[in-house]
């Protein structure tokens, strides 16, 4: 069975500019250009993995981890400096309009316009994505009532909305490409305990009743342990672990002598990232 994602051996590399000694060398004060030089830096060193249909795949990481940069080329934003991507069989640089017409994207931030209704900015999302005014209502309601959204409220300005609330629009505008696979990148930073959970529980609909495949990425290693079937967690642009979160949690138990059941997944991440070894 063709994979929904399959990642082989994935490169990003970007140059970073360093500032050398001087080192009494007359000609680096005189031409400030002699003082830098060119650094290679890989944020994406040979990453493999497969994510199944159906699947919601997690990756974790601190910050500099590499996830972001790793999201942004299944994404088709940013292109491989080797390796390939193929989603859905598809060749992420050879097919990279076909793949956009199967992938949308919840983010940390959603962008809206905020002194429009919700209803007026997912009309104009909708009218982007080539809907015809009549097909819009339709698409809307159906999604409205998927979402569990009133009509009413969504006629107030976005800006009124709560965080939460507007996480939820952000979901609804995401459904409307009916997306085969869904980039699901922090988006529950900065909610509330309750819009965090309600939000965590829209993911579980989307995937169990609507057969969305998720990749997510989260600080929130809570979050992880609820939503995800399998994860990888990155450090210096490498994976350093991949499994299931109770498999990690099991392996990363054995070695310390302990069950399962006794140590939480964020102790698991908080022990490979210091170490920095696969488990």
């Amino acid at each position: 069975m063709t994979p929904a994602v399959k990642v082989n051996q994935v490169c990003k590399r970007f140059v970073n500019w360093h500032k050398k000694a001087v080192n009494g060398n007359p000609l680096h004060r005189v031409f400030s250009f002699l003082r830098w030089e060119k650094k290679d830096f890989y944020a994406v060193n040979r990453v493999s993995f497969e994510i199944k249909e159906g699947e919601i795949f997690g990756i974790l990481g601190a910050n500099g981890s590499g996830k972001s940069t790793l999201i942004r080329l299944i994404s088709t934003l940013l292109i491989p400096d080797g390796g390939s991507i193929e989603i859905f069989g598809r060749n992420s640089i050879c097919e990279e309009l076909a793949i956009r017409r199967m992938i949308n994207r919840v983010s940390v931030e959603a962008s809206f316009f905020k002194k429009l209704s919700a209803w007026e900015n997912l009309s104009y999302a909708a009218r982007l994505y080539g809907y015809s005014p009549s097909e819009v209502r339709t698409k809307l309601m159906e999604i409205f009532e998927f979402l569990e959204l009133s009509e009413e409220k969504l006629a107030e300005p976005i800006e009124n909305y709560s965080r939460g609330m507007q996480q939820k629009v952000a979901i609804a505008r995401a459904l409307f490409t009916t997306p085969s696979l869904l980039l699901l990148d922090e988006p529950t930073t900065g909610l509330d305990p309750k819009s965090k959970r309600q939000v965590q529980a829209l993911v579980r609909r989307m995937n169990q009743e609507k057969g969305i495949t998720g990749i997510l990425t989260t600080h929130d290693m809570e979050e992880a342990e609820l939503l995800c079937n399998r994860l990888v967690i990155m450090k210096d642009g490498v994976i350093i672990a991949e499994g299931t979160p109770e498999q990690l949690k099991k392996e990363a138990a054995a070695g310390n002598g302990h069950s399962s059941s006794s140590i939480s997944l964020e102790e698991v991440f908080l022990q490979l990232a210091e170490e920095g070894c696969a488990a």
